[in-house]
């Protein structure tokens, strides 16, 4: 768990629309109306206080997601959220990140898996996963119900620290994949 007061200055992006209504890497699904974040690093459930370093505009906000994924940034926020700091015509500013605690105790600890695919139709998953599988160990698909739709996601290992499920997945893209760290919350 990440010390309650520890801070970090960076720069914060948001997200919005493209992402709404999709599940986050915690399960749960993305509300840009909710005040969420996404980080690359904290505990999932970690609540934290953003300043906008320019305007002095606070919000707090819980992390249920990963992200972002562009070089430099440290924190993205919800649609709520960046509205809340004034920040929605720049898309960008720089913010100072404390943290406040964690929402929920945790009972198992977290895993990461990378996943390098993920399709609508089950045979398309199971080829990558051959493909994959004469190359690498581990590859598996792992089914996920939108509500209206089955995905078939296709996904490699399973690692206990975030780092190392990053260093795996950056090991793995010669092989012509995207891939994406994702907490993992199966039992396998």
């Amino acid at each position: 768990m990440p010390v309650k007061g520890a801070v970090q200055v960076g720069t914060a992006s948001w997200y919005g629309p493209g992402f709404h209504g999709n599940r986050t890497s915690s399960g749960e699904v993305y509300d840009q109306y909710d005040l969420t974040a996404a980080h690359p690093t904290l505990p999932l459930g970690t609540r934290v206080a953003v300043t906008n370093l320019q305007n002095g505009k606070e919000v707090d906000v819980r992390v249920n997601d990963r992200g972002p994924f562009v070089k430099d940034r440290a924190i993205d926020l919800s649609y709520a959220a960046a509205s809340v700091l004034g920040m929605l015509g720049p898309g960008t500013v720089p913010v100072r990140i404390e943290v406040l605690g964690d929402e929920a105790v945790r009972l198992a600890s977290v895993a990461y898996t990378v996943q390098v695919g993920a399709f609508a139709e089950r045979d398309n998953a199971v080829r990558l996963k051959d493909r994959l599988s004469r190359q690498i160990n581990g590859v598996y698909v792992a089914p996920w119900d939108s509500g209206a739709t089955r995905y078939y996601r296709v996904r490699v290992g399973r690692f206990g620290r975030y780092d190392d499920a990053v260093a795996f997945a950056r090991s793995v893209t010669h092989l012509g994949v995207a891939t994406i760290v994702v907490e993992d919350g199966s039992r396998r």
